[in-house]
């Protein structure tokens, strides 16, 4: 078997691979989604104020950096993330 011959029959394994993980793909039925996802999320929203608050600053986009709360709920989060001085040492 010549080369060329070769080439061409990968060529034609390769396409055939592909086509059937594609078709595969195309007929499998999506997962449904849960709401158990979605759950903590909202919980934890509810539980921690400063993060609700972050959330709408993150909705209000470029807006938000003329915005005092999302100004204030940043310098609290970076805070509350880096720590403060005294705890550092």
């Amino acid at each position: 078997m010549d080369g060329k011959t070769l080439a061409r029959l990968g060529a034609i394994v390769f396409v055939a691979v592909a086509t059937t993980a594609t078709v595969l793909e195309l007929t499998r039925e999506p997962k449904p989604q849960s709401d158990a996802v979605s759950a903590p999320a909202t919980s934890g929203a509810a539980a921690d104020p400063a993060r609700g608050e972050l959330r709408r600053c993150q909705r209000l986009g470029e807006a938000a950096t003329r915005d005092r709360n999302c100004l204030s709920a940043w310098s609290e989060n970076r805070q509350r993330f880096l720590g403060t001085e005294t705890e550092r040492q």
